[in-house]
Parts: structure tokens; sequence; C-alpha cells
């Protein structure tokens, strides 16, 4: 495992990745439920959820959501599109990342003085356990992304999985070996970005 700067440093989006495994499943199921355990939630609430989608279900999910787009990309579009789904498709898996709503409601119940903060407060946990997830599968030499293709495949993946009404899905971390290099990214200056005072 790398240092956690590495582990910041080295995350990058791979939109190709391979289906060739770089860690065992046992190795991976416990980076999954690590990143679940202590990735910080508000009230310590812990409404994020997590479905790991391997093999024949990771191409179905692909699949589905190919034939979704292809719905509503117009043709001339489609090709770029699906060269981009099928980056994802060819991983080793998907990560789908979810928030239960029951959890969300409940806490906004019993204290109805942050009702409207509970939501935004779970957004900010997914993002962290997106990272985290992220972060971690990069350090042990997969590639990943962050997809939000929510909208268009949730109630698929409910009825075929049988995922709970009151789990809402917030995205997709496919992963696999890395397919590319990661792209070239600038910085902007963090003069203007960090501002520190004594």
């Amino acid at each position: 495992m790398k240092t956690f700067k590495e582990a910041m440093v080295n995350r990058r989006t791979i939109h190709v990745v391979k289906n060739e495994e770089v860690i065992s499943g046992e190795k991976l199921k416990e980076l999954i439920d690590d990143s679940m355990k202590y990735c910080p939630t508000a009230f310590n609430a812990q409404e994020q959820r997590a479905v790991v989608l391997m093999g024949e279900k990771n191409k179905w999910f692909w699949a589905a959501l190919k034939e979704k787009l292809r719905a509503i990309v117009p043709e001339s579009d489609f090709a770029e599109t699906e060269k981009r789904i099928d980056g994802f498709a060819g991983g080793v898996g998907t990560v789908l990342v979810y928030q239960d709503t029951a959890i969300i409601k409940g806490l906004q119940e019993q204290y109805a003085i942050y009702a409207d903060n509970f939501p935004i407060w779970a957004h900010q946990a997914s993002g962290m356990l997106k990272y985290i997830i992220w972060a971690s599968l990069s350090a042990e030499g997969y590639g990943a992304s962050l997809q939000h293709y929510t909208e268009l495949i949730e109630e698929d993946v409910r009825k075929e999985l049988g995922i709970d009404a009151s789990w809402k899905m917030v995205g997709q971390i496919p992963f696999g070996a890395p397919g590319h290099a990661p792209y070239d990214k600038g910085f902007e200056d963090l003069e203007k970005r960090v501002l520190m005072y004594k």
C-alpha cells in the first residue's frame, strides 16, 4: 500500500480498464469494507452503501446502460459513447455507490432542526466514500474513474439485483488494470486557491 500522499497524487481518471486482477478478490473485499467502515458520516449515520459488480453482472450492467444510452444519444454521436462505455465495461468490476435514504429521513425526523442539512451531509459522505474507494483502488494498482449514469440505469439495477427501494444510487466506479496512462492535467495557481492566516 502506498502512502496517503502517493495515493492522492496517483489517483487519476482512467477511462479504459482491462479485465486483469491486480489484487485478490479477498483483498478487494477488504478494501471496499475498510473504505465503508472508516468513511466519516455526519452523526455517525453510516448511510452509505456499496454494491460491487464482478464478472457477468459487471458485463450486464454496462450492456444495459449502453442500450439506455443508445435510445437517447443521436446515432451520429453514438460511436464515441459506445467506445467510452466499452472502456468501462472491459474492467474487472464496478462499484455502485448508494445512500440509504431511509436513514437520512429517520435523522431528519429525529433531529428536525438539522433536517435540511442531512441530505447535504449525506452527499458529502458519498463524495468521501467514492474518493476513498477510488484512491484505494489506485494505490493497489487499479485504474478507475467516477461516473454518474444513475438515472438511466438505477431502476434496472434495482430490479436485476433486488436492491432495497430506499437505496439511492449516487455514482459508479468502474475499475480494472489501467488501459492507458493518465491524461495530462494542469493545476490552477494554489496561491489563489489556498489562503492561510496567522
